[in-house]
């Protein structure tokens, strides 16, 4: 979906056409004064306090429908530029304009505004020629918005719009709109009940619910079991730190204003922790490490908190609290490259499990010439930023390089994916770190008997096990995989009176397998509760009926398939197991 602020026609288009939306609302409500109606990526929008007035869904329609009459009269767009004192006399009746330009820095002596016949709206521009040129825009929806984000100030009324040069950039972004809510994991997730949320627990703190529970959890078995195959060490590690741990991690001085505030119990003074890295240079800590031990690989699923902003919270994808997919790799210099590449094909073979094609890497390195911005030592980055070229070059992986922007301590990894809806999300990443270890004082003997600071690489290959679930469920639009479906089998007895206890029976068996089974034993009509199945997404409905209790078969139908098929019923539980084991 095209980002409106970054294409400069459209972010011009969508200014302008938030003017008309404001002086076809003037028309309409002659009493409203207008806050702001700045362009976003979506598009554009207003907030317009009303009085007394509510906006409504037909609402939208009357005000397009002046919109489109106002650019039909072709009126020119004026630009004027006047002085702080004059505009102060112009807009003395709207207090919210007052508030603009009593906020501006004394020394801007010009304030520029806009005028189209008898709106005129401060503005710094640029604006299109003409209003004749908004022709194609559609009015998407309203909501509330306290004035300067406050909730203590007035709510206002915020009207989003957008707007396009033809009527097929329209249509076909309207489209996409109609995609990426019919995908929504907000709205797939309250419907398949994975997760909710509720504001007594605070926004950005889901509840995972029975079936996400299930979907969490076989994440978390499917990448733990990668992890121990490839010698990780897994542990758990409390969600609070001191303060104190946080200043020797330096994350107090440059993290903290992402972190939630500090609390005080007894002598100490405590913290949420908004990353596992600090706990886990204090386990590799914990005792003397021989080079021979390394790499030495820490793994742990870990609930972090971090701060976010009310509004910038959503479903499962941008959270306060949530369960990192993490590790902490202690390596020597020597290892880097090799312990590099093994991370980086677990990325790619969990990107292969999911059928994720649709993804780049970017290699984010430092600015040689920046002395201060980036540890001190010439060596330990050109061999670093070489071993991974040599790694994604000898992979195959494509990549861009980011010079700058690697984090102080060393140059880092992110995958980002370009999911179904939306723009680009980072899932993976790998930093590497020299400054840490030092920071916690960590060694390793080598071996020549001396001591030595390990390297270590950050990597997470989910990111959070929350963002990754948002991002398969508008993927797969809610129809997840066998192995990942929280009910696989639906049991479906066609008369529940005759065939429901042969039904549960059959139920028992299943579960026995470890096979996740629903029985649909309501006293409904047998099309009813297949279609029902179908609407819930269930993988594979199975139907009892007289001759499948007779031969001792299972007659099934697979989600979004017209023909039932038949199987022994042994053939049948081993067919299904096949899928499950093979993640299919």
């Amino acid at each position: 979906m095209i980002n409106i602020k970054e294409d400069e026609r459209l972010s011009v288009l969508n200014h302008s056409c938030a003017h008309l939306l404001a002086q076809a609302v003037k028309h309409l409500y002659p009493s409203a004064k207008f806050w702001v109606g700045p362009v976003i990526e979506e598009g554009f929008y207003y907030d317009i306090d009303l009085g007394d007035e509510v906006i409504k869904d037909e609402d939208l329609e009357k005000i397009e429908k002046e919109m489109k009459k106002i650019a039909k009269d072709g009126k020119r767009i004026i630009r004027e530029e006047i002085s702080k004192e004059e505009a102060l006399a112009r807009f003395k009746d709207d207090p919210y304009k007052i508030d603009l330009i009593s906020r501006m820095d004394e020394k801007q002596t010009v304030i520029s505004c806009y005028s189209q016949g008898d709106f005129t709206d401060l503005c710094r521009g640029p604006h299109v020629e003409s209003v004749k040129e908004l022709k194609y825009f559609k009015l998407l929806k309203f909501s509330g918005a306290y004035f300067k984000g406050d909730s203590k100030n007035k709510m206002l009324q915020r009207i989003y719009g957008i707007c396009f040069d033809n009527e097929e950039d329209l249509k076909n972004h309207l489209q996409e709109l109609e995609e990426a809510a019919m995908r929504d994991h907000r709205k797939i997730g309250k419907e398949q009940e994975i997760f909710m949320t509720h504001d007594l627990v605070g926004k950005g703190m889901p509840l995972w619910l029975p079936n996400g529970a299930i979907i969490r959890k076989q994440l978390e078995n499917y990448i733990y079991e990668k992890e121990k195959k490839l010698g990780y060490l897994h542990v758990y590690t409390p969600c609070v730190g001191t303060v104190d741990l946080y200043k020797t991690s330096g994350h107090w001085d440059h993290y903290q204003e992402n972190m939630f505030p500090s609390m005080k119990v007894d002598d100490e003074e405590f913290v949420l922790r908004p990353m596992n890295c600090p706990h886990h240079m204090l386990i590799y800590g914990n005792k003397i490490h021989s080079y021979r031990d390394l790499p030495i690989r820490i793994g742990e699923f870990a609930t972090d908190f971090r701060y976010e902003a009310s509004g910038a919270v959503k479903g499962l994808e941008r959270v306060r609290c949530m369960c990192q997919n993490d590790a902490h790799l202690f390596v020597t210099k020597e290892q880097i490259g090799d312990e590099f590449k093994k991370v980086v094909s677990l990325i790619l073979d969990v990107y292969k499990d999911f059928g994720i094609k649709n993804y780049k890497f970017r290699l984010s390195l430092r600015d040689p010439s920046d002395k201060e911005k980036y540890f001190d030592d010439d060596e330990m980055w050109n061999n670093a930023e070489n071993k991974l070229r040599a790694v994604l070059n000898d992979l195959g992986c494509s990549y861009h390089e980011a010079i700058g922007e690697a984090a102080f301590y060393g140059p880092k990894l992110d995958v980002e994916v370009k999911p179904a809806v939306g723009p680009e999300v980072t899932l993976s990443t790998c930093q590497l770190d020299f400054l840490l270890p030092r920071r916690f004082d960590l060694s390793y003997i080598d071996s020549n008997g001396e001591k030595q600071v390990p390297v270590v690489l950050h990597r997470a290959i989910f990111g959070t096990f929350d963002r990754f679930t948002a991002f398969i469920i508008e993927e797969l639009k809610g129809v997840f995989p066998l192995w990942l479906a929280p009910t696989q089998l639906n049991v479906i007895p066609v008369n529940p009176l005759v065939h429901g206890e042969y039904a549960s029976k059959l139920k028992e068996e299943l579960q026995n397998f470890d096979i996740r089974v629903n029985l649909d034993d309501r006293n409904e009509k047998l099309s009813y509760r297949m279609r029902e199945a179908q609407i819930s997404k269930i993988p594979y409905s199975i139907i009892i009926g007289d001759k499948e209790i007779e031969e001792d078969t299972i007659s099934y139908r697979r989600y979004k398939e017209p023909n039932t098929h038949t199987l022994p019923k042994a053939e049948f539980i081993k067919f299904i197991l096949d899928k499950i084991e093979n993640k299919e």
